[in-house]
């Protein structure tokens, strides 16, 4: 089992960065695909970024592209979501998820989930 614990989530301003932070705790961390989701409030939660296990292949919503930056380091079993020139329609929860030997942007492609992040742009 992979247990996932995000971080670095707070309040920014529109235009601001903040850099989030998932660790997981659980062995084969780099066969892990990794995904990154967030959910605002009344919506549905949603595909922003994924990275391959080797770190070498990433993909992001449109949304997003441009803008935030996935990577890891699986010597840390970490991976990150840099976010730059936030939005307030970033606002949300945000969720790291584990994807076993899979490069999905479905949620439902993923096996462990992270209890999330709260990140709020205000303008």
């Amino acid at each position: 089992q992979v247990q996932l614990a995000e971080s670095g989530g707070g309040l920014v301003q529109a235009g601001g960065s903040l850099r989030l932070s998932c660790t997981a705790s659980g062995r084969t961390f780099s066969s892990y695909s990794m995904g990154w989701f967030r959910q605002a409030p009344g919506k549905e939660r949603e595909f922003v970024a994924v990275i391959s296990g080797s770190g070498g292949n990433t993909g992001y919503a449109d949304s997003v592209k441009g803008r935030f930056t996935v990577s890891r380091d699986n010597a840390k079993n970490t991976v990150y979501l840099q976010m730059n020139s936030l939005k307030p329609e970033d606002t949300a929860v945000y969720y790291c998820a584990a994807d076993y030997q899979q490069f999905s942007h479905r949620l439902g492609a993923y096996d462990f989930w992270g209890q999330g992040t709260q990140v709020t742009v205000s303008s």
